[in-house]
Order: C-alpha cells, then sequence, then structure tokens
C-alpha cells in the first residue's frame, strides 16, 4: 500500500470539503488577553481571541499565575510519576478537597483533562459493573462516547434533551439491571442546557446511576461556580459530576466528582489513572487557587453575563443569524464548510478578529457555525469591533461568489 499516497489523499479530501483545519499560531500575553499575537508567514499581527474556552480569562488571573510561581519554586516541574508511584503532591490532594467541596461531595478524583476524566470514568463504570447499560444522550461529547465504547457495555441513545424518550429507554431494561444515565448541562455546540431535574425523576423512578457533564458549566454558574447543578441545587441529585480545569478555570485537567467509595472504586480499577502521570505540581496548584477565587468572586460572571447579552443584542439588531440559548455560548450559524472558513480567514485577516470555524465532524455537516464567546475582558470596544465586522461580511449577500 501506499501510505504516504493515501495519506495525502485523505487530506485533499478534507481540503475540498472544506473540513480541513489550521492551526492559528497565537502567542497571549499575560495581563492582555482577550488579545494575543498571531505570528503568520506574514509577520506578527494583533489579533482579538473571541473563541477561546478560557471563559473567565482566568488563565491571566494573578491569582492563579502567582499560586503557579509558588508551587514551581516550591515543587519544580513535574509530578515524577504516576499517582500512584510518587506522584501524588500535596497540591493534589489539596485541589481534589476544593473540587469536593465544590460539588457538595465526599470526594473528587483528577485527571490529565477532561476528555480523560469522560473516557476513563465512563469506561470504567460500564466495564465493571456487571450487566451494565449505559444511556446516553444524543449529542454526547466525544469523549463519552469513547468511555461508553471502551467499557464495551451495552449503550442506547436518548433523544437530545428528551426526559420522556429516556424514560420510554430506560422502561425497556429489565428491572433490577444496572443503569448509568449520561448526559451534560450544557453542550458546547448549541449552546443549550438540559433539563437536570427532569431527567434525575425519570432516573430515580428506574434506578439508575446518574453522570453529569459540566465540563463548560463549572465555574460559570451557580453561587460558587459548582455549575448548572448547583445552580438549580441539584448536585446532591447526581451521582457522579465531572467537569474541567481547562476552561472557565483557566488551567488544565479534568476531575470526577462522587461519594468516597465511587471516586475510590474509579481510582483503582481505571487504566486512565493508574497508568498516566500526574498532573504537574504547579498545575494543581493554579486550579485550587482559581476554584477557591471563583467561590467567592462573582465578579468575573457577571461580566460575561453582561458581555454576551450585549453581544446577543448587536448580533439580533444586525440580523445576523445566532442559535438562541440560555448559556454562554453563541453560534453564528453559517451552515457551510466553505464559507464559514471563508469568513473566519477574512476576519482574522482584514479584521484582527479571531474566531475558528466550526465544522465535520464536531458538528453535523450543513451546520457549520462561528462559535463565539465573549469574556467579562472583551471590552464595548472590541464588541462593537466584531459586531461591525461580521456585519460587514454578512452584508455581502453573494457569499459563494466571494468564496469562489
Amino acid at each position: 500500500m501506499d501510505f504516504e499516497g493515501f495519506f495525502r489523499a485523505e487530506l485533499d479530501k478534507l481540503r475540498n470539503e472544506g473540513n480541513y483545519r489550521v492551526f492559528a499560531n497565537l502567542e497571549r500575553h499575560r495581563g492582555d488577553f482577550p488579545k494575543a499575537t498571531r505570528r503568520a508567514e506574514g509577520g506578527e499581527h494583533k489579533v482579538t481571541v473571541w473563541c477561546s474556552n478560557d471563559y473567565l480569562g482566568m488563565g491571566q488571573h494573578p491569582t492563579v499565575i502567582d499560586a503557579m510561581h509558588g508551587a514551581l519554586d516550591q515543587c519544580g516541574a513535574g509530578a515524577g510519576g504516576t499517582r500512584n508511584i510518587s506522584g501524588t503532591n500535596v497540591y493534589h490532594v489539596e485541589l481534589e478537597r476544593e473540587l469536593a467541596d465544590l460539588h457538595d461531595k465526599e470526594a473528587a478524583l483528577l485527571f490529565t483533562s477532561g476528555y480523560v476524566s469522560n473516557w476513563a470514568g465512563l469506561g470504567t463504570l460500564g466495564a465493571k459493573i456487571p450487566g451494565c447499560v449505559i444511556l446516553s444522550d444524543a449529542l454526547n461529547h466525544a469523549s463519552m462516547i469513547e468511555g461508553m465504547r471502551h467499557s464495551r457495555a451495552e449503550k442506547k441513545i436518548w433523544k437530545h434533551n428528551s426526559p420522556e424518550d429516556l424514560d420510554r429507554k430506560l422502561s425497556e431494561i429489565e428491572p433490577g439491571r444496572p443503569k448509568i444515565v449520561a448526559f451534560e448541562s450544557v453542550y458546547s455546540m448549541d449552546g443549550d442546557v438540559a433539563p437536570i431535574a427532569e431527567i434525575c425523576d425519570v432516573a430515580e423512578k428506574h434506578g439508575a446511576m446518574t453522570y453529569l457533564d459540566e465540563v463548560h458549566a463549572v465555574g460559570m454558574y451557580g453561587p460558587r461556580g459548582g455549575g448548572v447543578a448547583e445552580r438549580e441545587g441539584l448536585m446532591h441529585r447526581l451521582t457522579l459530576i465531572e467537569g474541567t480545569l481547562g476552561k472557565a478555570f483557566g488551567v488544565v485537567g479534568g476531575y470526577v466528582a462522587g461519594s468516597a467509595a465511587l471516586c475510590d472504586f474509579i481510582r483503582s480499577f481505571s487504566s486512565g489513572f493508574i497508568f498516566t502521570t500526574a498532573l504537574p505540581p504547579h498545575v494543581a496548584a493554579g486550579a485550587r487557587a482559581s476554584i477557591a477565587h471563583l467561590k467567592e468572586s462573582r465578579v468575573e460572571r457577571e461580566g460575561q453575563k453582561a458581555a454576551v447579552a450585549k453581544v446577543r443584542k448587536r448580533l439580533d439588531q444586525m440580523g445576523i443569524p445566532h442559535i438562541p440559548n440560555p448559556s454562554h455560548i453563541i453560534p453564528v450559524m453559517v451552515g457551510d464548510p466553505v464559507k464559514c472558513k471563508w469568513l473566519s480567514d477574512i476576519l482574522l485577516e482584514n479584521y484582527g478578529v479571531y474566531i475558528q470555524p466550526i465544522n465535520y465532524p464536531t458538528v453535523p455537516k450543513g451546520t457549520e457555525r462561528l462559535r463565539i464567546t465573549p469574556s467579562p475582558l472583551h471590552t464595548d470596544a472590541d464588541i462593537d469591533h466584531l459586531c461591525r465586522a461580521l456585519n460587514d461580511l454578512w452584508s455581502q449577500c453573494a457569499l459563494a461568489r466571494q468564496v469562489a
């Protein structure tokens, strides 16, 4: 087989479809978020980032950076091993306590990313609970799907955010069989929010565990940033809550929180935990500082909410289509991969506005979009520039001709 020829042909196919992904080479500057320097063949250019998952700018917060510097000076760079073999540091232990407190759970367990925590959490539970059936929301994240696939447990898919369909699917399973209902709180591409209370009602009716992914909600919602479940007073009804440290908390890593026995079970049987090097201590220290700060401060959440409202209002005034939702995510719908990339490229090259095009397989074909995530650090001038730029391009009515 001509392996290199095969690789090139498949990549060319992606390019022709408009689905080939290009990295924007950015240099973030401490204290200047959401501004960054873009490095390209034509030189360096200042840009404003409008698609970051550092939703609150906590990756730039002095409290977080100071905590990381302190731990780096104290402990050095790496953890030195897996959590089981020399890699557990005081900062890991303190961070897990902070996370358990955030979600009002007995315990929490750290992973190297949110992807890994989903893969390991669902993979371990599905594999080790005898006869387990996992019921998955139709729009669950790829990491959750991979975890279920890895577990080899039976899987049933229920209609997105439909407690009624979940009830039907659960009713088809023989009583007494172990069941896990897996879903998200905020769905990252459409920005819609799950009816958590209704889903818990159905799960409890059928004696099922509940597994809630709050990665796009932790830090963002609730009086202490515990997520949508905290905001709605429902954390006690969730068997396991999974989250990330790499979005609103501004660092990196993932975790699960639940009962002491549940977390210990995953710790003891998950290959994704046992056989990987622990997070560097300074990363754990920075994450802990970020969580502790957001438990006390609402300034960042309130500023972010205000920025989202301003952008939505301006887009509505200009007639630019975006999905209405109750979250912080603003999907501007384009519906064509080539046009979507063209818009992104022109915004970046001509306006200094960076919004990555979102295309297949992240979203279904025909639903390509620009996913905008306003932060509390975007100024009114930034918002005005973004919306004027989008309006300039949207008003060029024959986009297809422009692309050609």
